[in-house]
C-alpha cells in the first residue's frame, strides 16, 4: 500500500482497476471518503481512487499551497487613446479559485488579480475595479441591486465610458433585469454601456470560460453603441454563444435565462433573439450588431438617465406555480403574510386550476375562490408562464378569459417569468400603477420586434 501525501501536493498516481492500469494527475484533497485518495485533477474535477488500487504513487510538485494567496494590486498604466472602463466585483464563479483544502470553489478572487490575470484587458480600455462584495449570486438580494445601481451611477460620475459587473451566474438574468428597469423604466438610458459578466466554470480550470466572457464584456462596454434604453441594452449579459470558445453574445437585459446547469451556454434567449456578438476567433476581436437591434438604435431617441431608480427592501412578492398541487389553504396563509403582489407560474398560455367540469374537483372552485378574493383585498395577482418562451394570451380559452375577467393581469406579456417579477418589484418600488405596468413594454421587456 502507498503512503498518503498530505493535502495540496500534486501527485501522479497509476491506478489498477478491472479496466487495466490507468496513470492520473492531480492535486490532493482531503479525502471524500474512509479508505480512498480524492484528486482535483487537472480538467478541475474531482475524483476518488481505493488506496488498495493504486500501485504506484509520485509527488511531482510539493510546493502548492492549501490556500489561493491574493496578489499585490499592481500600478496599471493609463492610455489616454482606450476607454475608461470600472469593473464592479461582487463575485461568482468567474472570480473564483479552487481552495486545495476542500476542494471547493470559493469566490475569493480580489478585482487587482481578475484584472491582472487576463492582460488583454489592458488593450482594450484603461481598467479600473471597485470590490462591492465577494458573494455567490444565490445570496444576492435587491439590497446588492441597489449597491450595483449606486456604484454604476458613480462610475458614470467619475467620467467612466462604460461598466462590467462580474456576477454569479444563477440569478445574473436576473439582476441584469432589474438593473434594466432601474436605468430605463421611465423611458431613459445610462449614459454608457453596462455588461453583466459571469463564468460557468472557474477560472483556474482548463475549460474555463471566465477569461473569454470578461474580455467580451469589456470590449462591449468599451466599444458598444449608446444604449437606446428601449431594447433592454441598459444592461446586458455576456456568455459564451456556443459550448466552444470564439464568439460571445450580447443579451439583452431583460430578454434572457440561465437555461442549463453547467454548459458554458446556458444563457439564452427567451422571446428575443441576441443584441450582437463579439468575435474572438483571431488576435483581432469584433463587435456585430444584429439588423434589429440597429434599427431600434437608429430609430430611438432617448433621454440619458441621470438619477437610476431603486428598490423598495420592504416589497414581498408571493410566488405559486399552478398545477394538481395548488390549493386554496396555501393561497390563504399566503394573504396572512400581506403581500404586495402574487406571481402565478401558469400553464401553456397562462392557465390556473380554477374550473372543475366534471364535478369532482372542488379543490379547483376554491383556488377560483381564493384568488378572487386576493383581487378584491387588492392584491394583484400576475400570470406568467411555466414554458418560459412564449406569449401569455388569456383571449384563445374560455378559461383565460374568465382569468381575465376576474382582474388577472399578465395577457399579452412576453415577458420572462423572471424579468416579470423583477418589473412588478420596481413598479411597487417606485409607486407605478401595476395594471399599467403589467400592460407596458418599459425597457424592451414586452418588444415584440426582438422576437424569434
Amino acid at each position: 500500500m502507498v503512503e498518503m501525501p498530505e493535502v495540496g501536493v500534486k501527485v501522479r498516481i497509476e491506478v489498477e482497476s478491472h479496466n487495466g492500469s490507468t496513470n492520473f494527475e492531480g492535486i490532493v484533497l482531503h479525502p471524500a471518503s474512509k479508505g480512498h485518495l480524492t484528486l482535483k485533477l487537472i480538467n478541475g474535477y474531482n475524483a476518488s481512487y481505493l488506496i488498495e488500487e493504486i500501485r504506484n504513487l509520485e509527488i511531482i510538485d510539493s510546493s502548492i499551497s492549501d490556500v489561493v494567496q491574493p496578489t499585490e494590486q499592481s500600478d496599471i498604466v493609463y492610455n489616454s487613446e482606450l476607454p475608461r472602463i470600472r469593473i464592479l466585483h461582487t463575485g461568482g464563479t468567474i472570480a473564483s479559485k479552487v481552495d486545495y483544502k476542500t476542494g471547493a470553489v470559493v469566490a475569493r478572487f480580489e478585482p487587482h488579480e481578475l484584472v491582472a490575470s487576463v492582460p488583454e484587458l489592458a488593450e482594450i480600455a484603461n481598467i479600473e475595479a471597485e470590490k462591492l462584495g465577494n458573494m455567490f449570486s444565490d445570496d444576492i438580494r435587491c439590497q446588492h441591486w441597489n449597491k450595483m445601481i449606486d456604484a454604476s451611477k458613480k462610475a458614470f460620475d467619475d467620467g467612466c465610458d462604460g461598466i462590467v459587473i462580474t456576477h454569479g451566474t444563477d440569478t445574473l438574468h436576473i439582476t441584469s433585469a432589474a438593473l434594466n428597469f432601474a436605468w430605463a423604466g421611465k423611458g431613459q438610458a445610462p449614459p454608457g454601456p453596462i455588461a453583466l459578466v459571469g463564468s460557468q466554470r472557474s477560472s483556474d480550470r482548463g475549460s474555463s470560460d471566465a477569461a473569454e466572457n470578461l474580455i467580451a464584456a469589456v470590449y462591449w462596454a468599451a466599444n458598444a453603441p449608446k444604449p437606446c434604453g428601449i431594447a433592454g441594452d441598459s444592461t446586458v449579459v455576456v456568455m459564451h454563444s456556443t459550448s466552444n470558445d470564439g464568439r460571445c453574445s450580447i443579451h439583452t437585459g431583460v430578454g434572457v435565462r440561465k437555461l442549463h446547469s453547467t454548459r458554458r451556454d446556458a444563457f439564452r434567449p427567451v422571446n428575443s433573439q441576441p443584441l450582437a456578438f463579439i468575435n474572438a476567433n483571431s488576435d483581432n476581436l469584433s463587435l456585430e450588431l444584429t439588423s434589429d437591434y440597429e434599427t431600434l438604435l437608429a430609430e430611438t431617441n432617448h433621454e440619458v438617465c441621470s438619477a437610476p431608480t431603486k428598490y423598495s427592501t420592504t416589497v414581498r412578492i408571493v410566488q405559486f406555480m399552478a398545477g394538481p398541487w395548488l390549493h386554496e389553504e396555501e393561497i390563504e396563509a399566503v394573504i396572512l403574510t400581506s403581500p404586495q403582489a402574487i406571481i402565478i407560474h401558469g400553464t401553456g398560455l397562462g392557465h390556473l386550476p380554477i374550473d372543475d367540469p366534471e364535478n369532482d374537483a372542488p379543490e379547483n372552485t376554491k383556488v377560483w375562490r381564493a384568488l378572487t378574493r386576493c383581487i378584491n383585498r387588492n392584491i394583484p395577482v400576475i400570470i406568467t408562464s411555466q414554458c418560459i418562451n412564449g406569449p401569455i394570451d388569456m383571449n384563445v380559452y374560455s378559461k383565460g378569459r374568465k382569468q381575465i375577467a376576474m382582474g388577472m393581469l399578465g395577457h399579452g406579456s412576453v415577458s420572462s417569468p423572471d424579468t416579470v417579477i423583477v418589473k412588478a418589484h420596481w413598479a411597487l418600488s417606485n409607486d407605478m400603477e401595476m395594471k399599467k405596468a403589467m400592460e407596458s413594454n418599459l425597457c424592451g421587456e414586452n418588444n415584440i420586434s426582438l422576437l424569434e
